[in-house]
């Protein structure tokens, strides 16, 4: 069993580097949205509305193109990632921004490019850390307070 989760990560390590960057950010996108829900729900946010509408800060092109700003500012990607970064920032997507414009919804999308990739290389470390900060630096840019719902404690 070991042997064949061996041969899947070398061979995802070795696709990541084949995909294109639209691809890639389709497998980002999936990865962010599931790592923003379950911390939303281990912070307490059980009601779906709040659930939704406290998660829509975290993925949508918006939120994920002014925390990638913050990790270009800090210098905190190394050039592999940076690569992976222009190569999602300048992928044609036939898809048109509806709630923002092109430039911030290429940088959503080159955040999601660079979560994918890191993800199929399997180093899940680095993902972790880059959420992490993402949710850091949503939670210290915020004036604003959602209502939970009902939490746990509660019930």
């Amino acid at each position: 069993m070991e042997e064949a989760i061996g041969t899947m990560i070398n061979q995802e390590d070795n696709k990541a580097n084949e995909l294109n960057a639209l691809t890639l950010a389709y497998i980002g996108d999936a990865v962010i949205e599931l790592f923003v829900r379950k911390h939303l729900i281990y912070q307490g946010y059980v009601k779906p509305n709040a659930l939704h509408k406290e998660c829509i800060r975290y993925v949508s092109a918006k939120g994920q193109a002014a925390f990638l700003f913050n990790l270009l500012n800090e210098a905190v990607l190394t050039e592999e990632e940076q690569g992976i970064v222009r190569k999602g920032r300048n992928a044609k997507s036939s898809t048109v921004p509806k709630n923002t414009d092109v430039q911030t919804y290429r940088y959503g999308t080159a955040f999601e490019c660079l979560i994918g990739y890191l993800n199929l290389k399997g180093q899940s470390k680095r993902v972790t850390e880059l959420l992490d900060q993402l949710m850091s630096f949503h939670s210290a840019n915020t004036s604003q307070t959602m209502d939970k719902g009902v939490t746990n404690k509660d019930q």
